[in-house]
């Protein structure tokens, strides 16, 4: 038998099929998700516990004129697989291949992209704004969920369009994962309560009773249905909010899901609308279900099984090394506190939590609250070891700036998966915080170059009491090397020469360390000798040696896993306020380049970004005007 899925590339194809096949379709598109996901690795659990609630979306709308937003949008592989891209689907989150993440420039069916979460109603909120001033009646529709909810920016958007009066769907993806309290605790409560048949017939009463009489006698009765969905429902909230509240119904029965939706679709209200639809994240996998993740993000895994192709890696992660460092300090200091926003196993911090659960707080999706929260804790002389990613940290850069660097609170930022990241691509590389940190007044920024100087800068910040401070660390594993004890600390704003040349010198800031090693490997077999400093601090400076080094090379090469603006452009400053310029000294910043790298392996991205080993090593003797001849053969060079 032809499976259905075969007869189905777009969502027009779609609204061919009859109501009483989108069960079997609902089936058929869950399997080709996990086969899909067992080959690429990536967002699973999401996927899952949305399909029904993705084909009912495109059965029922007209989309893509009905713009539909995905938040946070790593729920989206079903929504890929039917609209337009199946044959694609395998290169998914690979070097060429489609996004993990909704895209604007990928298909006309994903109108916004959503990478980072909690962007999805103030986003269509501005669409149904344009719509209604282009007089274009199409929908416009929000589907939140997966822990988006707890971030304060959607309720910012949810208060400025129930103001509005605007024409907008939200959807409530309640999966009961990082989703808020006030809406996850009651989950449960609100499907017994509102799904009972007793406030179902109420309020198919009421509606009966208010097409039968006077206007004054409907108003009432809206009163009455407002007192008792008051009384019983979870949607007081948004109903604050100026939307009408649906639910909570079951984002699993797609039959429901199709006449609550059509119903939505068709009706006359003049306002917000928000339906709450409970799902399970990893619906239909039992590896999923019963995972205390639900898969969230996965490797390659065995289907039958479930068993996933985890890294055999004895040399441990920079994430676990931060953690663990964290732990023992904590153990000594009952002033030393974790924050994390939704990410407590991605940044190692659930592990601080088993050995000090009133120590470690997970705030949600909602960083701008996490750096805030930090601060007031410094306040009262607590030691908070913020641990956010570097692409997650810039949503919170205002609060940075005001509620940290200007008080010269001494939060501690722990920064992960520094750098490029590979199959996430763009929206989750690390690229810029060297910049929007180094650049403030009373920070202190550090780096690490491997996993020993990691601890190294834990144990530095441990003591910092009087600013806030900050260290970067990439996604990964580190070198296998032993690790320092706690008690080994830098010299704030002090670098270290590893190797002394004297044709040129390379101060590199942060992972880029072991590259520059090979580089200047490369070039030692042709005679030139290089100098390498891990300058470990790009504020403050180690201006000291700076200067001593480009007072004694012809060439100084400054590199960092970052954007322009970032160390480079710091010691550029400093060369150029002392006047060595004028002296005749060639000075180039290796910088990530200035545009979005998109995903690939991050070897291959590096290499995009020339800042390997070989490329560093070309650029070096290119700009010494040596005799040696590089040659370029398939994007690689050689000797």
């Amino acid at each position: 038998m032809t499976k259905l899925l075969d007869k189905v590339n777009f969502p027009s194809d779609l609204r061919k099929l009859h109501k009483s096949q989108l069960k079997q379709f609902s089936d058929e598109l869950r399997q080709e998700l996990i086969d899909v996901v067992s080959e690429t690795g990536g967002h699973l659990g999401a996927g899952l516990g949305v399909v029904e609630l993705t084909v009912a979306l495109h059965y029922v709308f007209n989309t893509p004129k009905d713009k539909l937003v995905w938040d946070v949008s790593h729920q989206c592989y079903p929504h890929k697989i039917i609209t337009g891209r199946k044959k694609q689907i395998r290169t998914l989150r690979k070097g060429g291949g489609l996004s993990g993440f909704t895209k604007r420039s990928e298909s006309e069916f994903d109108p916004f992209g959503a990478a980072h979460s909690s962007t999805s109603i103030s986003s269509t909120l501005g669409m149904s704004v344009a719509k209604k001033l282009s007089n274009d009646n199409n929908n416009v529709i929000a589907v939140i969920g997966d822990g988006a909810m707890s971030a304060g920016m959607a309720y910012e958007a949810m208060n400025n369009a129930g103001a509005l009066k605007s024409k907008l769907i939200v959807i409530l993806n309640d999966n009961d994962m990082s989703i808020a309290k006030p809406v996850g605790a009651m989950s449960k409560y609100l499907a017994r309560l509102l799904s009972g048949k007793i406030y179902f017939s109420f309020r198919e009463t009421i509606k009966l009773i208010t097409s039968a009489f006077s206007k004054r006698f409907s108003q009432k009765a809206g009163k009455a249905e407002d007192i008792l969905r008051g009384i019983v429902s979870g949607g007081t909230l948004f109903s604050e909010l100026g939307f009408y509240y649906i639910g909570p119904i079951d984002g699993h029965d797609v039959d429901y899901l199709v006449k609550i939706l059509d119903n939505v679709k068709n009706s006359n209200h003049n306002g917000p609308i928000l339906i709450h639809a409970v799902t399970e994240k990893g619906k239909g996998y039992k590896p999923a279900e019963i995972s205390g993740d639900k898969y969230h993000g996965v490797s390659k895994f065995n289907i039958t099984t479930g068993q996933q192709d985890k890294s055999k890696s004895t040399k441990p992660s920079y994430t676990k090394v931060f953690a663990e460092a964290l732990i023992k300090h904590a153990e000594r200091d009952t002033k030393i506190i974790g924050i994390t926003g939704a990410m407590p196993s991605g940044t190692g911090l659930n592990l601080f939590e088993k050995k000090f659960p009133d120590r470690m707080f997970d705030v949600g999706i909602a960083e701008q609250h996490a750096v805030t929260f930090a601060a007031g804790l410094a306040t009262e002389g607590y030691k908070p070891f913020a641990a956010i990613y570097s692409t997650f940290l810039q949503r919170a850069y205002d609060q940075v700036v005001h509620d940290v660097a200007l008080q010269s609170l001494p939060v501690r930022f722990a920064i992960d998966r520094a750098g490029l990241v590979g199959a996430d691509g763009p929206t989750h590389a690390g690229s810029f915080d060297i910049t929007y940190l180094a650049t403030l007044p009373n920070f202190i920024v550090m780096a690490a170059s491997d996993e020993a100087e990691l601890v190294r800068m834990i144990n530095t910040s441990v003591n910092i009491n009087n600013k806030p401070s900050a260290f970067r660390y990439p996604r990964g594993n580190g070198f296998g090397l032993e690790l320092p004890n706690l008690n080994e600390v830098l010299e704030i704003g002090k670098g270290k020469v590893i190797t002394e040349g004297k044709h040129a010198a390379i101060l590199n800031f942060g992972a880029r360390l072991h590259e520059c090693k090979k580089a200047s490997e490369i070039l030692k077999r042709k005679g030139i000798d290089l100098t390498i400093v891990d300058a470990r601090f790009a504020k403050p400076l180690d201006e000291k040696l700076i200067m001593e080094i480009s007072t004694n090379h012809e060439l100084v090469f400054t590199i960092e896993e970052g954007s322009v603006g970032g160390f480079g452009s710091h010691v550029m400053q400093l060369l150029s306020n002392r006047g060595i310029f004028d002296k005749g000294l060639k000075f180039r910043s290796l910088t990530l380049p200035d545009i979005f790298i998109d995903q690939d392996t991050p070897e291959k991205m590096y290499e995009f970004a020339k800042l390997d080993a070989e490329s560093i090593a070309f650029k070096i003797n290119e700009a010494l005007k040596s005799n040696v001849i590089f040659a370029k053969n398939k994007n690689k060079i050689s000797f």
